[in-house]
């Protein structure tokens, strides 16, 4: 990097054709969508998911983490997992609604990009191994997972279901939630693991590729849910250790006497 009057000149290749490449899957799906073919948007969107997990991944492992890189990739999740996904389920599911489908699009986008925003002045704040809400590509996931799921299933063409649309507007209201969802950033692949960790890999990816559409679903939808799930356990576990303490003072208390 050469500087010149004391700011850095050039940029770090690699990460950042990865993210192009990323926009590139986003745009594609947004394209897609207008034109009714919506197994390909939904595989453009899973595919930018697969690219903007590697991007952040090289830069971490080769430092080339930048503020550049940073605001880039922010801008390209914007644009492939809050957009076009919210083009996909609008043109796909959403406009037999009307107002309140669209709105529901514009909401899933809106949430998106404030989920984006506050990630990235909480960066340095919130502990790096979860996620304050509802990551967007997870969101983005789950939309895209359930279109291949109903293409899988026989489904054709635009489709018209409640659920979709009730949906659509939990994702957007899980990603400026504050629970709390695993980021997977502790885990370092180029610590040594138990053998049994391959093998169970391997299975995974035998179980996954033998059903991709169903097994793709099931994960997104997994992930969606866990956050909610830990958080009621969380809150039943805080509600024992309450109901607990008044119980043992009255034993107490009936002692004494």
């Amino acid at each position: 990097m050469v500087r010149e009057g004391g700011v850095k000149r050039g940029i770090y290749l690699v990460p950042n054709l990865i993210t192009s490449a990323s926009l590139f899957g986003g745009f594609y799906s947004i394209v897609a969508a207008l034109d009714g073919n919506y197994y390909a948007s939904a595989v453009a969107i899973l595919i930018s998911v697969l690219l903007d997990a590697m991007d952040g991944r090289i830069a971490r492992l080769t430092n080339t983490n930048t503020r550049f890189g940073i605001e880039y990739d922010s801008l390209a999740d914007l644009v492939s997992f809050g957009v076009a996904p919210g083009i996909l389920i609008f043109t796909w599911a959403l406009r037999p609604y009307g107002r309140f489908g669209w709105l529901a699009a514009f909401l899933f986008v809106v949430c998106g990009a404030l989920r984006l925003a506050r990630f990235n002045i909480q960066i340095n704040t919130v502990e790096s191994r979860v996620f304050n809400g509802l990551p967007i590509p997870a969101a983005a996931s789950l939309i895209a997972t359930t279109v291949l799921l109903f293409s899988y299933t026989g489904g054709t063409g635009v489709t018209k279901h409640v659920t979709i649309l009730i949906v659509t507007y939990l994702l957007a209201f899980l990603m400026v939630s504050n629970i709390k969802y695993y980021s997977f950033k502790d885990l370092d692949i180029r610590e040594r693991r138990p053998f049994g960790l391959l093998v169970i890999g391997v299975l995974f990816l035998i179980v996954v590729a033998l059903e991709p559409h169903i097994m793709l679903f099931l994960i997104s939808l997994a992930y969606v849910l866990s956050g909610p799930l830990i958080l009621l356990r969380k809150k039943g576990e805080r509600r024992e250790k309450k109901g607990g303490k008044p119980k043992d003072h009255e034993e107490g208390t009936d002692k004494d006497i």
